[in-house]
């Protein structure tokens, strides 16, 4: 069995992985040592180790005798990744709507209210808060296919939403109310365990949101 990784470990990892979501590490940066030694405290041999499984997860590239460098971004790696994401979350809401009990439906709720609060704000023209905005919005497509009973698909979800995030930040604009909307009929189609409508709804959503943000890049 694997040996579970440092808390230290986990820790550089997850913050480093943020950055580049986030942006605060650029596509295509180089990924210094010396330098990321100093930003995240953290001992050569667990940023080696870090930037190591990034790169496994395709976030970080390392090109023989070249380094480490954030992977750089394009329309045909954000296509692939739509598309990919389209495959699995469809999917996994298809199970989750099947399998989903009361409890499912309370977290759904209560993901669904905190997303709209948020997107309510942003109608109102305040975008203070567009990282809480985009956290929500994860948690609740998290929460509509939470009962898919699936690790391994959650897992698989979870690093595509997290690359195509990454694309979001990049160009971080706000689709409006037609994305309010979509967010409110997918909602009302998973608790009416309208697999169907739900699934096609969801579909439309992603390439919606693919089309805005090639469109911003």
């Amino acid at each position: 069995m694997a040996k579970a990784p440092s808390t230290v470990g986990a820790s550089t990892y997850q913050r480093i992985k943020k950055d580049i979501i986030f942006g605060k590490l650029e596509p295509g940066s180089k990924l210094k040592l010396d330098t990321l030694k100093d930003r995240y405290a953290a001992s050569l041999s667990t940023l080696r180790e870090t930037l190591n499984r990034l790169a496994s997860e395709g976030f970080v590239e390392a090109p023989e005798q070249r380094g480490f460098l954030v992977t750089p971004v394009s329309r045909e790696d954000l296509i692939e990744i739509a598309e990919l994401r389209v495959l699995l979350e469809c999917y996994a809401l298809e199970l989750s709507v099947r399998n989903g009990d009361t409890d499912w439906e309370g977290n759904l709720v209560a993901a669904h209210h905190k997303l709209h609060l948020t997107e309510q704000q942003l109608l109102r023209g305040d975008e203070s808060e567009k990282e809480t905005w985009k956290r929500y919005d994860w948690e609740f497509h998290q929460a509509m296919i939470s009962a898919c009973n699936s690790r391994n698909l959650l897992s698989a979800h979870s690093l595509i939403y997290d690359k195509y995030l990454r694309y979001q930040m990049l160009v971080l604009t706000y689709r409006g109310a037609e994305a309010v909307q979509e967010h409110k009929d997918m909602f009302d189609a998973a608790l009416a365990r309208d697999a169907r409508k739900a699934k096609s709804l969801l579909e439309a959503h992603i390439r919606n949101g693919l089309e805005h943000t090639l469109n911003a890049m």
